[in-house]
């Protein structure tokens, strides 16, 4: 039986059609291998492809501007069948590439001969992988094709296509992200426009003089961040270990033994929630600069998106611009100089109160419950932020540094140089999310430890994000660490900032339930 490109009934549910025809292919999977020599069948090991159906319509693509035409050219290409005509003596398959690239083959009994062209229509399906060989020409209709002397099937599909007259849902296209990636132009696209993005930021870093490095994702202690980890055993070492939640503390141990610009681009895990701009696995950026601060690391980051924001406009009609198009159509500028804004400035005139590092944690508490606002285990720090969400971030629409945060909340961040109860830290936010944090690092292992023995008593109090005193890191600082800015920017979110995709739209693969 031979599947055809039409609309299924109405009344037959997708799973009913998957598993009738999961049955009938597995039948002709068994023919083509009973029929095949050693290493052919259904599953061959390789097929004789000469080029690829992108390279194809490169060269020959104009004569679909001459219908009936031929190029002399043969070529053996293989792609996904994701069309069947079956007219008689004469068939129509549209093959694709995997990004997407289609190109039709053509398939007459007077090339193939009758016996060759029954076995296609008797045992090619929607879905298979197909290999043809041939002439490029170009059809009656001004096709661009190749006239097959000969076909192969180089993969048989078991499992029928989704019906592509309807869009697939989110949930089967985060669950079988490979069948949005057949079908779907967008899915494709976002995982060129990740690699366009990362590869970006890599030369960006290459032109700055960076080295990039790799770090530990198994660690005896977390930290560099304030979140929950992911505690796992290894049986080796008979010792508890944790996923790490963060780089910083391993690549600032790099900076004390003298690697003056560095970055790492790889994996984090945090055992907490998930949202639309939250993974419990997420890709991180992080990157360290010896003598500069928050203000020089804060170019830097700027640098760094807008140069992505040109890679992944290239060969478009935005090349040469750091205008972004979003999924939904909408257009977002991501160029220019980005505004530098104080928290607590800001915070005090969107709530009509003064607020400073002075204002008590009552005070702040009072505000917070008359707008509403929940914080677990307040501090001023916490309070100070949260409020700031609440009053001020969605009303921010151009990529935005948000500087000079409370100290209580930024254990690894240098004392601000003028404003006391302040770090010198930034946050980036773009779209209403935060893209990426940056600081003026701290070096001082007095201070340092001072403030993990902070973090250490928050701990106590029941705050499970908190850090631990490190003692290995300590003893790294005391051997003396340059003055340094450091940035973190989420590669997920930074795909969401290019794309105005969610956060399993810009993953290839998700953790869902």
């Amino acid at each position: 039986m031979s599947e055809q490109s039409q609309k299924p009934e109405a009344t037959e549910t997708f799973e009913e059609k998957v598993h009738e025809q999961k049955a009938v292919r597995l039948a002709k999977r068994d023919k083509l291998n009973e029929n095949a020599p050693l290493g052919g069948g259904a599953y061959p090991v390789t097929v004789p492809v000469t080029t690829t159906i992108t390279a194809v319509r490169t060269a020959w693509g104009h004569l679909e501007e001459q219908p009936e035409s031929q190029s002399g050219e043969v070529v053996g290409v293989a792609g996904r069948v994701i069309n069947l005509r079956n007219t008689g003596r004469l068939c129509f398959v549209a093959l694709q590439a995997g990004d997407g690239t289609k190109l039709q083959a053509m398939l007459s009994e007077a090339l193939v001969g009758k016996e060759q062209l029954a076995s296609f229509k008797e045992l090619v399906d929607l879905g298979d992988h197909l290999f043809v060989h041939g002439e490029v020409i170009s059809s009656k209709r001004g096709e661009l094709s190749v006239m097959a002397d000969s076909w192969q099937v180089a993969a048989k599909a078991l499992a029928p296509l989704p019906n592509t007259y309807k869009d697939l849902n989110e949930e089967t296209r985060v669950r079988q992200r490979y069948l949005d990636l057949i079908v779907r132009e967008q899915a494709r696209r976002n995982v060129l426009t990740r690699a366009t993005a990362m590869q970006s930021l890599r030369e960006t870093f290459a032109a700055q003089g960076f080295v990039e490095v790799e770090t530990p994702m198994l660690q005896t202690m977390h930290g560099g961040a304030a979140a929950r980890p992911f505690v796992t055993h290894s049986n080796a070492f008979d010792t508890e270990l944790y996923l790490r939640i963060a780089p910083e503390l391993y690549l600032k141990r790099a900076l004390v033994g003298g690697m003056e610009r560095i970055f790492e681009i790889n994996r984090n895990f945090r055992n907490e929630g998930a949202d639309s701009t939250h993974s419990p696995e997420f890709a991180m950026l992080e990157a360290y600069q010896a003598y500069t601060d928050y203000n020089g690391i804060a170019d830097l980051t700027q640098q760094l998106v807008q140069n992505a924001a040109l890679a992944v406009n290239a060969g478009t009609e935005r090349e040469g611009t750091h205008v972004v198009q979003w999924a939904d159509g909408t257009l977002f500028d991501l160029g220019g100089d980005w505004d530098r804004i104080s928290m607590y400035g800001t915070l005090s005139e969107a709530c009509g109160k003064h607020i400073t590092p002075e204002t008590t944690v009552a005070e702040l508490q009072q505000i917070a419950d008359a707008a509403g606002v929940e914080v677990k285990l307040p501090n001023h720090g916490k309070l100070v932020e949260e409020l700031w969400e609440h009053f001020v971030k969605e009303h921010l629409t151009r990529p935005t540094f948000v500087m000079d945060f409370p100290v209580e909340t930024s254990p690894l961040t240098r004392h601000h140089r003028e404003i006391p109860g302040v770090v010198e830290k930034w946050d980036l936010y773009v779209r209403g999310f935060e893209l990426a944090t940056g600081y003026s690092e701290l070096t001082d292992p007095v201070v340092q430890r001072e403030r993990f023995m902070q973090q250490a008593a928050e701990a106590a109090r029941g705050d499970d994000e908190a850090m631990r005193v490190d003692e290995e890191f300590l003893t790294a600082m005391e051997h003396g660490m340059p003055p340094a800015g450091g940035m973190g920017m989420g590669m997920d979110r930074l795909l969401m900032a290019l794309t105005g995709l969610g956060i399993r739209e810009t993953i290839l693969f998700p953790l869902v339930k």
